[in-house]
């Protein structure tokens, strides 16, 4: 509770804070004059920490250096009493410093030396001091020796191996290793805690070593010490069985007692912890039990703030790397296993020392002058503020009638002469204290001007004008300016007078040019200055080049005259396309104009001209364009330009380490100017034999430095280019070494990345060739944890990858890399954070759920997985819905199964699910997933949309009946979208674009088809068609009725009439741009003998055949629409071919009767004459066909059936001949010859007539090999 006197002080605060006045401080400048006459109380520039360890092999050095005018003399304390450093010979302070300096060249021990040590820093106008430094020597006790027993534990049972390393100052970083130096391998089941002990969780029978070895490694001193190793054993029951060994049973096939979860540490159920803030909080959960459990990490009414939390030791510690307020609460660690789960809830307390809100600054007041320090800090608990002036508490000091200190504010009121000092301000709690140091400073200083003397300006006329007069006092001066040394002082109208001393002239003209004066005043005096103003002619181009088009060849002049003022001088420069031109023979420049002579189509671009004085400049440009040269046969002798000659003579001169140059001599032109010369090159070390582009050059240039590379055996070749092409190359020139360094480039690509869960590959691209610089390129790839102070482990390797093993589950690492060859390393890439593999995430979403479910969206809702769980990059959320089926009767659906994926970091996200069909059964599932897998899949849920509207029918077609009546057809839709409870028909006559009249009709569910008559023929409808649910009115089909005869439609036509004719019938053909099924087409034939018409009407598109024409008969056609009669094609004409000449039925005639009497008599006679030789045993032609045995075994596959495409297939048959070109002719005997599926005849006795017949050679039926008819001819050839 504050007393009456506590609330006055409020009170009066409180009044002061409003009604105060501060006046502007002043601002010193950092003018060394003024810096150095200025009178200027201590600062401390420069300290030890307040928590000071030295290395005991060293000397100890205790910074205090601080600055002020008079230069400061210093003083220590020592643990709180007056240190006399002139006392110990071992203690010097260096000169014009406080620095302390301790040293052991003649003896001592630096242990002597700890305490507490503060500086002080003093001269006439007070004194600043530093903070208490705490020195504390550093300290690598040894290990203390100890015998210890083997560690004996049965197989399956948890184990925890102690540490306890020798108390260190700083304490040691302890790793264990076995005797081999190598370090233990630590996974889920088996790894180090906080306090060093080694854990496992459970044991198995490859952990018997006998030199598991807990190292503590001393930072200061860079020693490294080794406790006694342990010799673990590991019995069990069972033999043990290495073949059956594998990740997922450590057992080796034995059985193996398993164990719910039980933690190592922390023990418990609850336990509490307390951080500062901005410092590191580790929390630790080790768990026992078999199989290995899992740790899990909460935080009670919250989220684990993710940008912030890190875990380590497979998640078996929590850490937090800057901790703040709102991290305080409880944090819940959950061992778990398929036996059970166990959890421990450690309570975290966030505390603060004090830290700045408001750090106090120096202070420098002008006599009278009001100010005040502020000094706010903060901290759990509140931190305490003491006031201090030069070091003494402010209580304890002569009161001072201008100073009022009101809390954590100390308020000046007309300072005096004699006032200044150095204010501390020390606010503190039980966590620490901060202490600031800050000056008040009443300055008096005589007015006097910064800037140089009688400067002279020059300024372009009617241009704005700033004249500078940078002045300086305390107090501070007034300024005034004046013109010539008369009138008054000059402010408003043409100038003005800023409060830095600039004067501005809003337009300068000539009659402002004169001597201007500024004068600064105040009560200690006054100082002045002078400024010199020229008005200046702008400068300026009168005439500028113009654009100018020219042949090849030729000259252009480019003008550029310039006017100036007389007395400044100027420089005239040319560019082409931005970019500087060089002169010589061909390009000359002189006061007014550029020339260009032999101008070639290198020439062509904008050229500008840029004038320039010393205060301003002008420029003018112009384009030049190069035409193609007329033709001159007087010069040229008709002959046309050609590539040039290659280049002759390279010489190689000024050799360096990366640069030479390379002289050429020209060839020939050819009529035609190079353009520029190619310069290449070829290295015999990585690709001999093959030329590369290094540089191209004007081709007004014949000798050039080129850049080179190290390490690379050069030698070069020009080629010179024209308008026509390029040359041949030249003659290469002499070889050219140059020496080898380190790397320049960087390799590009870097990236760190999980083939595996438990591995990183580190890949890179490997530098060219060229940026080598030297043999037996390496490259140096370092990575650690990132996040992490631990040291980079590092590797050095020929390819362009590494791959980093044992690690865990995407973590994160830091990686960066270097090339070097044997002259040394190159630079050193960017930081690149890369991460290890993935696994297949563990958690399944929970609780997935719909709400709102309309006809085609719904909500969906789930609760998300831990983040730890992914093991991965979260990517999404990824639903798997599908359509079941439809709830429309009768309705088939394909079942596709589709994915939509969310990305939400909520812990209850909620999602919307769009694009679903109406009326339908649904199931969805939902994984997480991560770059890589999948994890197991949430709840299935089940879900029908709403009844929607349907879609629009399958198709509306209109056709017309007659001339009074519309049929309309329709379709059911595809998608109906519910139960269709009818059809809605809208119908509305239309004239032109104006709706006449509408109507509406309405269908049963199964109508497909409606009448409409119309009273009005010459009535034009719109209809629209739709389908019916209990939910509305679905999509709209919309159609048109079809025209009328005597309508005519604009852009309806039919075109490109054609005809095939033939005698009797034609085929006809035409284009039209009719919609697909609209109209009926009529085809209208008028003979032209006697007018007749024939009309065929015909609902297919073209081309269509027509019969039942007359031969020979000349017709004209044309083609129009049934609907729309006035839409016709054009008339054309035609006429069939004539029929065949009538002939005389040959079989009535006399002569062709007697005729087949013969021949018939001759087959009988030939008949005869065959049985009776075949009787007598005569031998025909198929005698060798007879001698071929028959194969008894059926041939049969290797399943019994039968092979009918057997090899023999493609065998001649004995006795068929071989053609020429060794081709397997046809025996006379195929199936075909013997009647089977061609002409082939039977005789009366079943015998083959074709048997007897000789078949024409392959020449003789031109390659048809195909079997002839018998015929009475060929019995007659079989018989000669």
């Amino acid at each position: 509770m504050l007393g009456q006197g506590g609330h006055v002080a409020l009170a009066r605060l409180s009044l002061l804070l409003l009604l105060w006045r501060e006046a502007t401080l002043i601002e010193v400048p950092q003018d060394p004059k003024i810096q150095q006459d200025m009178k200027q109380p201590p600062t401390i520039i420069k300290q030890s920490g307040k928590d000071y360890i030295v290395d005991p092999r060293d000397n100890i050095i205790i910074e205090c250096e601080a600055k002020g005018n008079p230069v400061p003399t210093f003083s220590w304390r020592r643990n709180g009493k007056f240190y006399n450093i002139g006392k110990d010979p071992r203690v010097t302070m260096r000169k014009r410093s406080g620095t302390l300096e301790i040293g052991f060249r003649s003896g001592g021990r630096p242990v002597d030396y700890e305490g507490e040590y503060q500086c002080f820093a003093a001269n006439d106008f007070g004194m600043a001091m530093t903070n208490k430094i705490l020195l504390r020597v550093s300290k690598a006790p040894l290990w203390p020796k100890e015998v210890l027993e083997p560690v004996v534990v049965t197989e399956g049972s948890p184990l925890v191996l102690p540490c306890n390393p020798p108390p260190g100052l700083p304490p040691p970083f302890t790793f264990w290793m076995n005797s081999a130096m190598i370090p233990i391998p630590q996974d889920k089941r088996v790894s180090m805690g906080l306090n060093g002990d080694l854990y496992f969780s459970n044991v198995i029978g490859q952990d018997s070593h006998t030199d598991y070895s807990c190292n503590a490694r001393f930072p200061f001193t860079h020693t490294i010490q080794q406790k006694n190793p342990f010799t673990l054993k590991v019995q069990n029951k069972e033999p043990y069985n290495d073949t059956s060994y594998n990740a997922t049973d450590p057992y080796g096939g034995r059985k193996v007692v398993e164990t719910t979860p039980m933690f190592l540490t922390p023990s418990g159920t609850e336990s509490s912890k307390m951080v500062l803030r901005d410092e590191q909080l580790l929390l630790e959960c080790i768990a026992a039990g078999l199989p290995t459990p899992t740790i899990k990490w909460f935080k009670k009414g919250g989220d684990l703030p993710g940008h912030k939390v890190k875990f380590d030791k497979f998640n078996k510690t929590l850490k937090i790397v800057s901790v703040s307020e709102e991290d305080a609460g409880a944090y819940v660690c959950m061992a778990n296993n398929r036996l059970g789960s166990i959890r421990h809830t450690i309570y975290v307390e966030v505390k603060a020392a004090p830290y700045w809100l408001d750090k106090p600054t120096d202070l420098v007041l002008s006599p009278d002058e009001n100010g005040r320090l502020v000094c706010r800090a903060n901290g759990n608990p509140k931190p305490t503020i003491q006031w201090l002036i030069n070091g003494q508490p402010i209580e304890t000091s002569p009161p001072n009638p201008s100073t009022q200190v009101l809390g954590d504010t100390i308020i000046f009121r007309s300072v005096q002469m004699g006032s200044s000092a150095v204010y501390q301000c020390n606010a503190s709690n039980q966590h620490g204290y901060l202490l600031a140091n800050a000056f008040v400073s009443v300055l008096d200083m005589r007015p006097r001007m910064l800037g140089p003397k009688n400067q002279l300006i020059k300024v372009v006329e009617n241009n704005r004008t700033f004249l500078d007069c940078p002045f300086f006092g305390s107090p501070l001066p007034e300024l005034r300016w004046f013109k010539n040394g008369q009138g008054s002082g000059l402010d408003g109208g043409q100038y003005r007078v800023y409060i830095n001393g600039t004067l501005e002239i809003k337009k300068a003209r000539a009659e402002d040019e004169g001597t201007y004066t500024c004068v600064a005043s105040s009560i200690l005096g006054k100082a002045e200055n002078q400024v010199r103003l020229q008005v200046k002619e702008p400068t300026r181009i009168v005439r500028a080049p113009e654009h100018e088009s020219v042949t090849r060849g030729s000259t252009v002049s480019f003008s550029c005259k310039v006017k100036s003022d007389p007395s400044l001088p100027v420089t005239v420069t040319w560019t082409k396309d931005d970019k500087f031109l060089y002169f010589g023979w061909r390009l000359k420049k002189d006061d007014d104009s550029l020339t260009i002579n032999n101008v070639n189509e290198g020439d062509e671009g904008t050229y500008t001209c840029t004038v320039k004085s010393e205060i301003d400049q002008d420029s003018a440009s112009a384009r030049l364009t190069v035409l193609e040269e007329a033709f001159n046969p007087s010069i040229y002798s008709a002959l046309p330009p050609d590539r040039p000659d290659p280049p002759m003579d390279l010489e190689l001169s000024d050799p360096a380490a990366r640069s030479i140059r390379l002289t050429w001599i020209p060839g020939n032109e050819h009529r035609s100017p190079i353009r520029e010369f190619m310069v290449q090159f070829e290295e015999n070390r990585w690709e001999p034999g093959r030329w590369q582009n290094l540089s191209t050059y004007p081709g007004d240039l014949n000798s050039v430095i080129l850049q080179l590379a190290p390490f690379v055996n050069y030698q070069f070749r020009v080629i010179a280019i024209n308008s026509v092409g390029q040359s041949k190359p030249s003659n290469p020139s002499p070889r050219y070494k140059t020496s080898g360094a380190a790397p320049d480039a960087i390799p590009r690509g870097l990236r760190g990345w999980g083939s595996k869960n438990d591995n990183m590959e580190i890949t890179w691209e490997p530098l060219l060739d060229l940026e080598r610089n030297g043999p037996n390129l390496h490259y140096n790839v370092w990575w650690r944890l990132k996040d992490t102070e631990e040291e980079w482990s590092n590797v050095t390797t020929e390819g362009t990858k590494h791959v980093v093993h044992n690690t865990e589950t995407y973590v994160p690492y830091e990686i960066k890399i270097q090339a070097r060859n044997d002259f040394g390393p190159g630079p050193e890439s960017n930081v690149v954070n890369g991460y290890s593999g993935e696994d297949k995430p563990t958690d399944a979403p929970k609780d997935l759920r719909v709400s709102k479910v309309n006809s085609t969206e719904v909500n969906v809702h789930w609760k998300s997985v831990d983040p730890s769980s992914v093991l991965g990059e979260f990517k999404e959320y990824r639903l798997y819905y599908w359509r079941e089926s439809s709830l429309v009767p009768g309705l088939s659906v394909r079942m596709e199964n589709k994915t939509k994926g969310f990305y939400s970091t909520m812990p209850e996200p909620s999602a919307t699910l769009t694009d679903l069909v109406p009326y339908s059964k649904y199931k969805m599932v939902m994984v997480a997933a991560n770059n890589r897998f999948e994890g197991p899949p949430s709840n299935p849920v089940e879900f029908t949309t709403k009844e929607g509207v349907p879609d629009a029918p399958r198709f509306f077609r209109i056709n017309r009946r007659s001339f009074d009546t519309l049929y309309l057809e329709w379709d059911k839709p595809l998608e109906p979208n519910g139960n269709l409870i009818g059809y809605q028909l809208k119908y509305q006559t239309v004239n032109g674009s104006k709706v006449v009249q509408s109507h509406l009709q309405t269908f049963l569910p199964n109508a497909t088809h409606f009448t409409l008559r119309m009273p009005d023929r010459s009535v034009h409808y719109k209809f629209f068609l739709s389908a019916l649910t209990q939910v509305g009115t679905g999509e709209v089909y919309a159609e048109e009725s079809p025209h009328f005869a005597n309508e005519v439609v604009p852009g309806r036509k039919i075109w490109n009439l054609t005809v095939e004719p033939n005698s009797n019938y034609a085929n006809v053909s035409w284009k039209h741009n009719f919609p697909a099924g609209s109209s009926e087409f009529v085809l209208e034939f008028t003979l032209d003998s006697d007018k007749t018409v024939k009309v065929v009407s015909v609902n297919q598109q073209p081309p269509v055949k027509v019969a039942d024409l007359i031969a020979g008969a000349k017709y004209h056609l044309r083609v129009y629409s049934h609907e729309l009669n006035s839409i016709s094609s054009k008339y054309v004409t035609f006429k069939t071919k004539p029929a065949y000449i009538d002939q005389v039925d040959i079989a009535t005639q006399g002569w062709f009767i007697g005729l087949m009497c013969a021949i018939a008599l001759i087959i009988l006679i030939l008949l005869i004459v065959c049985f009776i030789k075949r009787s007598r045993g005569g031998k025909y032609p198929v005698r060798d066909k007879k001698d071929l045995p028959l194969d008894p075994v059926d041939h049969k596959d290797q399943d019994g059936s039968f092979d009918y495409h057997s090899d023999e297939d493609n065998k001649p048959l004995q006795g068929s001949q071989t053609s020429l070109d060794g081709n397997v002719k046809e025996s006379d005997d195929s199936l075909v010859d013997y009647g089977e599926g061609g002409d082939g005849q039977f005789n009366e006795d079943g015998s083959f007539i074709g048997q007897y017949t000789v078949k024409k050679d392959k020449d003789e039926t031109e390659g048809n090999e195909s079997s002839e008819a018998t015929s009475p001819v060929n019995a007659i050839y079989s018989l000669a």
